[in-house]
């Protein structure tokens, strides 16, 4: 587990938020925050990521979270200038939730590009997201469910611990799917979606039906029903 991410955004405490956030998840994983200037102000420093970057070195990989507009153009200028550009991957992703998503697969054991996935999978629903609209989204996600062959593996399981299925739980199912080789979809949505997930809004005591095809179907639905089995390791 050698994965590394690091986070570039217009603000220090921004990054150090969501950097102080995806630890909480993915305690190993090295994770590091290239916010504001060089100088304390609000903008993106060039010098402050290739520092973080320069850290990151020695891993099996580095992901890169940016926030918006010239982060992302800070971020690809140091992709010029790392001496392996290769081993640094720049994710498309929100950056809260993909950060948290990404370090949840890192943590798991997941390569670059699986972590990338990650954090990638959670676009969905937008900024404008209202109860009406989770609602409404869960019911249609729901709706379109995978078609064709019946999966390969199946199970049901129901939530036992007191806050359901939150963003810890969520980060944690769709970062160790992310690194298999399989397609699960839980109560209907995406499982590799921590975003899908979360608008289920399935609560204590909830059932989660799984379903799974491909090569590492039956070890995603175990990985999946342990966690829930298990409360995520909460009370």
């Amino acid at each position: 587990m050698t994965v590394r991410l690091v986070v570039v955004s217009h603000s220090e405490k921004i990054a150090d938020g969501a950097v102080e956030l995806a630890a909480q998840m993915a305690p190993d994983v090295v994770i590091l925050g290239a916010g504001g200037t060089a100088d304390g102000r609000i903008g993106t420093s060039l010098e402050k990521v290739m520092s973080a970057l320069d850290q990151t070195a020695g891993g099996d990989g580095v992901v890169v979270l940016t926030d918006l507009g010239s982060a992302v153009m800070t971020a690809e200028s140091a992709l010029e200038l790392v001496e392996e550009p290769a081993g640094v991957l720049l994710a498309d992703a929100p950056l809260v939730e993909g950060l948290v998503a990404a370090a949840v697969a890192a943590q798991g054991g997941a390569d670059a590009k699986a972590v990338k996935r990650a954090a990638e999978a959670v676009y969905g629903l937008g900024p404008d997201v209202t109860a009406a609209s989770l609602a409404l989204a869960a019911s249609t996600v729901a709706e379109g469910s995978v078609t064709g062959p019946g999966p390969d593996f199946t199970g049901d399981f129901e939530l036992v611990n007191e806050a359901g299925m939150h963003a810890r739980p969520a980060a944690k199912i769709a970062g160790g799917l992310a690194s298999l080789n399989a397609e699960v979809t839980v109560n209907g949505v995406d499982g590799a979606s921590m975003t899908s997930l979360m608008i289920l809004a399935a609560g204590k005591g909830s059932m989660l039906h799984i379903e799974a095809w491909g090569p590492d179907a039956e070890r995603a639905l175990n990985y999946v029903g342990g966690l829930v089995q298990a409360g995520f390791g909460e009370p």
